[in-house]
């Protein structure tokens, strides 16, 4: 069992004193979630020392969510780009706040992209640089700061889209993110990849993973054991990859934080 890799959650500042025991025992990795929103980012105070309260003593590693609602990373127009700069300034506040190492942020790609990014021959580099156009500032200052941020997959098909962008960045402060429940209704509906597959093409520059269990029809957040996600799969997909990403349940019920993890114990893949 000690070889296994432990498993942590994205939990609610407002729900960390009920999971105390489960996140402390063995220091697993956590994601606070609150900070996407532009209105907690705005004045993020009281959730900053709300978590800092619950988690003297923890020892895990800490990422949060960053902003994502109303935009893309790929934004193109220079005057809209610096409002989406800003908001991913505030977020990188918070780490430093909070003494996170890494954020979330969401793909711009998506199953629009799987029929027509090749339409033109410069499309995809155009995407990738105003990605990297939008990323500039916080790059430099993550690199700083020792954050990572994680592209995490949304509603992308192709898993080498969003890695373009990781590998022209060549920063250690970006990474991948692959969400398995994403993967699947990619898979399932679009015609992608399976979900292990986004993992082995992430290789050593997959840094953080979702673990949300699905039906393939959408995009559900149950509980781990809950849908038709194949976990063998997963875990022999991250045992193969030369990374050591956050590891992250992210379902809506937090009540079955823990037994998901139980989910993983019976089937012998993780702790």
């Amino acid at each position: 069992m000690s070889d296994l890799p432990v498993v942590g959650a994205q939990l609610s500042v407002l729900d960390l004193a009920r999971h105390r025991d489960w996140l402390f025992d063995k220091n697993r990795d956590l994601e606070l979630p609150e900070f996407c929103m532009a209105d907690i980012l705005a004045s993020p105070g009281p959730f900053i020392d709300m978590a800092k309260a619950a988690l003297v003593g923890w020892q895990g590693r800490l990422g949060i969510h960053g902003p994502f609602a109303g935009f893309e990373l790929d934004v193109k127009d220079r005057d809209l780009r610096p409002i989406v700069q800003a908001r991913i300034d505030a977020a990188l506040d918070v780490c430093a706040a909070l003494g996170a190492v890494q954020m979330v942020l969401h793909s711009p790609y998506d199953r629009w992209d799987q029929c027509n990014l090749d339409n033109t021959t410069h499309a995809r580099a155009a995407r990738v640089s105003a990605i990297l156009d939008t990323l500039g500032p916080a790059l430099a200052r993550a690199e700083d700061q020792g954050v990572q941020i994680v592209l995490e997959n949304i509603k992308d098909t192709d898993p080498e889209d969003r890695h373009a962008a990781v590998v022209a960045a060549a920063s250690p402060a970006l990474a991948l993110s692959v969400d398995t429940g994403h993967a699947h209704w990619a898979h399932c509906v679009a015609g992608a990849p399976p979900a292990d597959r986004f993992l082995t093409a992430a290789g050593s520059d997959l840094g953080h993973v979702h673990l949300q269990d699905s039906d393939g029809w959408a995009d559900r957040h149950w509980a781990l054991g809950e849908g038709n996600i194949s976990w063998p799969a997963i875990f022999r997909a991250l045992a193969a990859v030369d990374a050591a990403p956050h590891l992250i349940i992210e379902i809506n019920d937090f009540d079955q934080v823990a037994h998901s993890v139980t989910h993983l114990e019976a089937l012998g893949l993780a702790q």
